[in-house]
């Protein structure tokens, strides 16, 4: 793949990105403060179908120039427009919630047909063949990445720097690993498509992601550590621990407030990430941070997994024990009236 490849989609991102936003601003698609929100500004929403049209390209480029992953760019791409095209309508007006469920798992299943389902999971030395189970497994693992990503996009630049910082340190991974760097432009692709978008969601953010991007990433980056699993087993865990910080802080608030008999699918600010911006008084401090220990924190621990210095399961767990301090340090999923 050229890097001629990854320009033209960055800056085709952010020149659409631009044009969403004259879009949202003439329509009065704004994203208007209330006291759940993490914004004080009237901002336009819907910037990250930039994301998904761009890298929806970049698979129709890749369908030509690498006919051998035509299984991947059809399940990624089937999937991916499912969901974007779903979260757009939500975006534009309210989708029940059962609804949007049903098309998450039918995308789910689309991705797992064309990938081939879920390979053998290795942990602590064992190489576990889980047959259908696994791929119920697999399909809920998808849907909920898509979901913690909608609930952990909301403060200016994160869920951007997440992506880009996941999508780098895996491709990264592969150059290091594999002979033939397999793979390495479908991340590579989709950090060049969220780098575009970046740039005007950068804080202070001058439109938002929108369901529709961020659940279309929150999905395409569980079904990249999917494809990763079938060029090597331990890349599932590389990825499992690159998305670390989403992973934990959506998990332990949601597990917080749902043995605190919360309402957990009604909206709040009680994830870490929102009490750290609060605290912090900066949603760029608090971005830029994530990004920070994906690089210093997260990456190495994924590549001593993908070296086979570490076993898959250990890393992870040793990756998520000090972002589990982290999370209740900020306390994940404390009653508001706690805030500080």
């Amino acid at each position: 793949m050229s890097l001629w490849l990854l320009v033209v989609i960055a800056i085709f991102s952010c020149v659409m990105t631009g044009l969403l936003r004259h879009y949202a601003l003439s329509r009065e698609l704004m994203d208007v403060p209330n006291e759940r929100s993490s914004h004080t500004v009237p901002t336009p929403r819907g910037g990250g179908m930039a994301v998904v049209v761009s890298f929806l390209v970049a698979l129709l480029v890749l369908f030509v120039m690498a006919p051998e992953y035509t299984s991947i760019i059809i399940g990624l791409g089937g999937a991916g427009l499912l969901i974007a095209l779903i979260g757009f309508m939500d975006d534009h007006g309210h989708i029940a919630a059962r609804w949007r469920l049903l098309a998450h798992f039918i995308g789910a299943g689309w991705l797992l047909y064309w990938l081939g389902g879920l390979p053998p999971i290795q942990m602590v030395g064992i190489s576990l063949e889980l047959g259908w189970l696994g791929n119920i497994l697999a399909a809920l693992y998808l849907v909920w990445l898509l979901n913690l990503y909608n609930f952990m996009d909301g403060i200016d630049g994160l869920a951007s720097i997440e992506a880009i910082t996941v999508c780098c340190g895996g491709a990264l991974i592969y150059l290091l690993l594999l002979d033939d760097g397999a793979g390495v432009f479908f991340p590579l692709l989709l950090a060049a498509a969220v780098l575009g978008f970046l740039v005007w969601n950068f804080p202070q953010a001058r439109i938002f992601m929108g369901d529709a991007g961020s659940g279309f990433l929150g999905f395409t980056l569980g079904a990249l550590s999917l494809h990763a699993a079938w060029m090597a087993p331990q890349l599932l865990w590389c990825w499992i621990i690159l998305l670390g910080v989403f992973i934990v802080d959506a998990s332990v608030t949601l597990l917080r407030r749902v043995l605190r008999g919360d309402k957990f699918y009604e909206a709040h600010r009680s994830h870490a990430y929102q009490y750290a911006s609060r605290r912090l008084a900066s949603h760029k401090a608090v971005s830029l941070t994530v990004g920070l220990i994906n690089i210093v924190w997260l990456f190495p621990v994924a590549l001593l997994v993908g070296l086979g210095w570490m076993d898959g399961f250990l890393g992870a767990l040793v990756a998520y024990l000090p972002l589990i301090c982290l999370s209740f340090h900020f306390k994940a999923g404390a009653k508001e009236l706690q805030d500080i």
